[in-house]
């Protein structure tokens, strides 16, 4: 398989495509190591995760340009994506040696006099995962950490277009030492990886990528756990309290990272009238002062989209929104896979700008009076994974929390917040459980009962 650069398409290097031979073996493989890893001791797991996060640390400008050329990221957030990869593998380490039980009276009934349970969580076998290209690293440590913390084995699909960034990972938790077959990553087909899906051997499937694909898994996957993070069509709200010019600033941030090729990019604007004028101004100004170009380049802010069908598609959602009476009031330009950051309003309610997620460098802003309205309108979608909203009042916030359905509901920031020891996931089509460290251990473990009987 041939790797090739996001934005130009250069060769930058060449790997291997996973046979279901292949497959095969690596899934006994995770089988076989299955019954060293679930006795590992909770301080040898949790020295193995941090000795991979120091060995990320150590590569970590390697694997940073790796990325940058592989998906297009700019070279400054491929750093900070390793940095968080790290930080990962180091907080699974340190939940691997607090993953803990529960000790219960069972006496409650005359004939269960004497009688004790003890809990334990105990790790559940080896993990089906299936991460996707925009956030490779980060994303996939959100499945393979929190398996070795638990005691699981993992085998990895990556998206074949970071095959290379996750094969880098790979050796260097192969070097880590783990326990030979606990962790296999297999750049595979689509028709290869679907394998997985209703392979008994695999006790879950944790799956990062679109809505359609995700919930086809889901209704295939049998007995299996199954845990989702899909997509999202994002929206921020801000009112007459809100501090304009910090509202702005956060949205072109969360709007434009990564060229809008993030689940939780701010996508959909409601600002109220009081202050859309100002915001608009400034959201705008913001978008077209983003530096685009080269991913490699230190001043790079937005790279190339993943391909050049993936531009043309967002190019083309914008012209339709324009046919249809939007205004475009900057970006949307570019050539190949580069596009500028683009800002509409008037953007009409059925408009796939508006009612699909863009997953592209663009931010549609609409105006509104009554706050309600606004929370009817964010919520309007079928998609629920984060929403931003920022607001002075404190009253209003708790409304929003109790009200907006989203995994998430950040307050006085933009929706692309996360940190990796929040609970993370959406409701509505956005998926199924939570990821985050602590949280997806729990997705991979189960409760085991030991009830202690007297002796008659």
């Amino acid at each position: 398989m041939t790797a090739r650069a996001a934005g130009d398409g250069r060769v930058i290097g060449h790997t291997f495509e996973a046979t279901p031979d292949q497959l095969d073996r690596a899934t006994d493989a995770a089988v076989q190591a299955f019954s060293q890893t679930r006795r590992l001791a909770s301080f040898e797991r949790g020295e193995m995760l941090r000795d991979i996060a120091d060995r990320i640390l150590a590569d970590a400008e390697g694997l940073a340009a790796t990325l940058a050329a592989e998906i297009g990221k700019p070279i400054g957030d491929a750093r900070l994506e390793v940095r968080r990869t790290a930080g990962a593998f180091r907080m699974a380490g340190e939940e691997a040696e607090r993953i803990g039980g529960e000790v219960m009276p069972l006496d409650l009934l005359p004939t269960s006099r004497g009688r004790w349970g003890i809990t334990r969580q105990m790790p559940l076998g080896p993990i089906a995962a299936i991460s996707p290209f925009n956030v490779p690293l980060s994303l996939s440590a959100h499945k393979v950490a929190p398996a070795l913390a638990a005691g699981c084995t993992v085998v990895l699909k990556p998206d074949s277009r970071a095959a290379l960034t996750l094969l880098r990972l790979a050796g260097l938790i192969v070097e880590a030492g783990v326990p030979a077959g606990a962790v296999s990553v297999l750049p595979m087909s689509t028709e290869v990886g679907d394998r997985m899906v209703t392979d008994d051997r695999f006790r879950m499937v944790s799956f990062t990528g679109s809505v359609q694909a995700g919930w086809d898994i889901r209704s295939r996957a049998g007995t299996k756990k199954v845990a989702l993070e899909l997509g999202g069509n994002a929206p921020v709200i801000v009112d007459e309290t809100a501090d304009v010019a910090h509202a702005a600033a956060r949205t072109v941030a969360a709007g434009f990272k990564y060229a809008g090729q993030l689940c939780i990019s701010a996508q959909r604007v409601f600002v109220h009238r009081a202050v859309a004028t100002e915001f608009v101004d400034a959201l705008t100004k913001g978008a077209a002062a983003l530096k685009v170009g080269d991913p490699l380049d230190e001043t790079t802010q937005v790279g190339p989209m993943i391909s050049v069908d993936a531009a043309d598609r967002i190019r083309s959602w914008i012209d339709e929104a324009v046919q249809g009476g939007a205004r475009l009031l900057t970006g949307g330009e570019g050539s190949g896979a580069f596009v500028t950051p683009a800002v509409l309003d008037q953007v009409p309610d059925t408009a796939q700008l508006s009612c699909q997620e863009a997953f592209g460098p663009v931010v549609v802003v609409n105006t509104f009076d009554d706050l309600d309205a606004a929370f009817a309108a964010a919520d309007g979608t079928p998609y629920g994974l984060q929403a931003g909203y920022f607001t002075r009042d404190l009253h209003r916030a708790w409304r929003a929390y109790e009200q907006l359905e989203f995994g998430t509901v950040v307050i006085n920031d933009a929706p692309a917040f996360r940190v990796d020891s929040m609970p993370f996931g959406g409701v509505k089509k956005s998926g199924l459980g939570r990821e985050g460290i602590r949280w997806a251990i729990a997705d991979m473990t189960e409760p085991r009962l030991l009830v202690l009987t007297p002796e008659a």
